[in-house]
């Protein structure tokens, strides 16, 4: 397994490109939800370009030291939404799909929690590696070789406060 490494501009081509796909498919969805925390800017920038309501229901599989330790899932209890309800096409999009286990998850809970509003689901992604047990309906990338994706927020995740405040105090 190789890395990807994946810069700001390269990740906001990438949702680039998938708006692209999604509007050649001609699919009318109007309603996006997003897997928060991957798929958080991916959700926010489709919502923009497309116009459409975003929701977010928060999913964590990952931890540990660097974020990369697999755990089981776990999914809020609820979406977060600002529309009075939730559409009836709705687009779900993550950053990524890799072992498959969020998508097949996510799609069984919308299923329990709201399969007598929705019509249909599609899912969206910017990366489907092949190890997944889910194909997503939409996708950019199509990795055979599986790679980690070191996305260009995971800076964040090694910083802290304390070090940020140090940084800003030099600069003044």
């Amino acid at each position: 397994m190789t890395d990807l490494y994946v810069s700001w501009s390269e990740y906001h081509q990438q949702i680039e490109k998938l708006a692209v796909i999604l509007h050649q498919s001609g699919w009318p969805f109007n309603q996006i939800i997003c897997l928060a925390r991957g798929g958080l800017r991916v959700g926010d920038l489709l919502s923009r370009i497309y116009r459409q309501p975003l929701a977010i229901l928060a999913t964590s599989s990952y931890g540990g030291t660097q974020g990369q330790d697999r755990h089981q899932l776990t999914v809020s209890h609820d979406l977060t939404l600002a529309a009075p309800q939730l559409g009836h096409k709705v687009l779900l999009v993550d950053d990524l799909v890799d072992s498959g286990i969020t998508l097949e998850q996510t799609l069984i809970w919308l299923d329990r929690k709201y399969g007598n509003t929705i019509e249909e689901v599609r899912t969206a992604v910017i990366w489907y590696k092949a190890c997944s047990s889910i194909q997503p309906n939409y996708f950019v990338d199509y990795l055979a070789d599986n790679p980690w994706i070191h996305q260009p927020f995971e800076t964040y995740e090694q910083m802290t406060p304390q070090e940020l405040s140090e940084e800003y105090a030099s600069m003044d």
